[in-house]
C-alpha cells in the first residue's frame, strides 16, 4: 500500500511511527518543515524560557531505523482525488491511501487589519518573532521621551482566553515580576499593563468552572487585566479598539483567539465544516471517499459525546492516528471479515499553566479539578514526557531548573536578520 501522510505534527508523526517497518506499507511523509514542533511550549519560546531547538526535532532523525518510510520537505499544492495524486512544489506523488494531517493555522476571521498588525503564534518561527518584538518594545521604550509613547510600548494585549492566551499572559506577567525590572532598571514596570481579551464570559471556557475561576484568580493576582465579554474589533498597530468602544494604546497585540484548518486545494467546499475543517466519518475517512482520511485539527467528526466536533488538541490527533493505523492494517491484510474500528475519543483530561507554581488540571476519571503547585508539577511532568527526543527533554528540564532557581531566563536575544543583512 502506497500511503502518503501530509503533515508531521502530532497526528501525522504518530501514524507514521505506528506503521514504521510494518510489512505491506510504503509510506511517504510530506511536510513544509523538516522538523516536528512541540506546539504546547511555543509560549515559552516566545517569552525566552526555551530555545526553539529545544522543542523541535528533525523528522528525518525519527525514521533513521525505518525501512519503509521516506520523508520529503514539500508544500502541497493540490490533491487530485480522481487520479490519486498529490501535487507538490517538488513533484507529484501517487497514493493508494492518503492521510491529511495538516493541522490548523491562525484564524483572523477575515479582519485584514489584524492580519497585518497582530502577532500570531502557530509555529516556532512566529514564536521567535514574537519574542524579538516583545524585547524590542522595551528597547524602544527606553528611547522615547513622552509618557504616553512610553506607555504604548509597555502595554501588551493578548486576544483569546484559551490555554494559549492564559499561558502566555502568565509567562509575560512572570517576566514583568522577575526579569524585566533587572534588564531595564530605567523603566517603571509598575506601569506595565497586560490585558487578556476574551469574547466569552470566562477564560479557559473548555475547562471546568472551577479551573476557569482558579485561572482567573491566579492571573489577576499576577497583575493581568482580564476583559471577558469583549471582542477586539480593530488594531492599526498603534491602538487596539474593543467592541465596547474602549481603546488601548499599544504597540503589541498577540492573537490567540482562533484557529482554522489547513485544508489543501482539491477538497470540495461541500466537505468543509465550521472552522475550515474537513468532514470525516467515524473511521476518519473524508466523507464520500474510501482512500482519503483526515485527522487532528483539520478534521471534523461528530460522535455522540461530541456532536459539534472534537476539541482541537493533540490527544485527539494521536488517538485518531491509532485508529487509522489499525484500520489500514486490516485493509492491507485484505481481511474482509474484519470490521473497521470506529473512532471514540478517550478524554484523559485537560490542563493549562498560569505562571510560576500555578496551573489548573481537570481529570475526567475520577472527576477532579486540581490547582496550584501540584497541578503545575503534573503539567510539567506530562509535557516533559511528550517532548520528542531524550536530548530535547534533557535541555528543557535543565532550562526549567535554571529558570526556577535563578528567577531568570538566559535567552533574551534579539536577532534582527534584516538589519544584519543591511550592514
Amino acid at each position: 500500500m502506497k500511503l502518503i501522510i501530509i503533515g508531521g505534527g502530532f497526528g501525522g508523526l504518530r501514524l507514521a511511527r505506528k506503521l514504521s517497518n510494518k510489512a505491506g506499507f510504503e509510506i511517504t511523509l510530506l511536510d513544509k518543515f523538516n522538523y516536528h514542533q512541540f506546539q504546547p511550549l511555543f509560549y515559552q519560546v516566545a517569552t525566552a524560557g526555551l530555545d526553539a531547538s529545544n522543542i523541535s526535532f528533525p523528522l528525518r532523525k525519527v525514521f533513521h531505523n525505518a525501512t519503509n518510510i521516506r520523508f520529503r520537505v514539500a508544500e502541497v499544492q493540490q490533491i487530485i482525488s480522481e487520479q490519486k495524486i498529490v501535487v507538490t512544489n517538488i513533484g507529484n506523488f501517487e497514493y493508494d491511501a492518503l492521510v491529511i494531517a495538516t493541522g490548523a493555522d491562525t484564524n483572523f476571521f477575515g479582519n485584514q487589519q489584524l492580519m497585518d498588525n497582530a502577532l500570531p503564534m502557530k509555529s516556532s518561527v512566529e514564536a521567535l518573532q514574537l519574542r524579538y518584538r516583545l524585547l524590542e518594545n522595551f528597547e524602544s521604550a527606553l528611547l522615547v521621551k513622552d509618557a504616553a509613547s512610553q506607555q504604548r510600548f509597555m502595554n501588551i494585549v493578548i486576544v483569546g482566553g484559551g490555554p494559549t492566551g492564559v499561558e502566555l499572559s502568565g509567562a509575560i506577567a512572570d517576566m514583568k515580576r522577575f526579569v524585566l525590572p533587572k534588564d531595564y532598571p530605567e523603566l517603571d514596570f509598575k506601569k506595565m499593563k497586560i490585558y487578556l481579551v476574551e469574547s466569552s464570559s470566562k477564560i479557559l471556557g473548555a475547562m471546568s468552572e472551577v479551573s476557569s475561576m482558579r485561572s482567573r484568580k491566579y492571573l489577576e493576582k499576577l497583575g493581568v487585566t482580564i476583559l471577558t465579554g469583549n471582542i477586539l474589533k480593530d488594531y492599526d498597530g498603534q491602538n487596539a479598539v474593543l467592541q465596547n468602544g474602549d481603546i488601548i494604546a499599544t504597540n503589541m497585540v498577540i492573537w490567540a483567539a482562533g484557529i482554522k484548518g489547513n485544508v489543501p486545494l482539491g477538497i470540495s467546499q461541500e466537505l468543509i465544516a465550521r472552522g475550515n475543517r474537513i468532514k470525516v466519518d467515524r473511521h476518519c475517512r473524508v466523507q464520500g471517499f474510501n482512500d482519503i482520511y483526515a485527522i487532528g485539527d483539520v478534521a471534523y467528526m461528530e460522535e455522540p459525546a461530541y456532536p459539534n466536533g472534537h476539541p482541537q488538541v493533540a490527544p485527539v490527533a494521536m488517538q485518531q492516528a491509532d485508529t487509522i493505523a489499525n484500520n489500514l492494517k486490516r485493509i492491507e491484510m485484505k481481511s474482509s471479515g474484519a470490521l473497521l474500528e470506529e473512532f471514540v475519543y478517550n478524554n484523559q483530561g485537560s490542563m493549562a499553566t498560569v505562571g510560576r507554581n500555578l496551573a489548573v488540571v481537570d481529570m475526567p476519571k475520577p472527576k477532579l479539578s486540581i490547582g496550584g503547585f501540584l497541578a503545575w508539577m503534573i503539567w510539567m511532568g506530562l509535557h516533559l514526557m511528550l517532548i520528542l527526543g531524550v536530548k530535547n527533554r534533557f535541555f528543557v528540564f535543565c532550562n526549567w531548573l535554571y529558570n526556577y532557581f535563578t528567577y531568570d531566563q538566559s535567552l533574551r536575544l534579539i536577532f534582527n536578520v534584516k538589519s544584519e543583512r543591511k550592514k
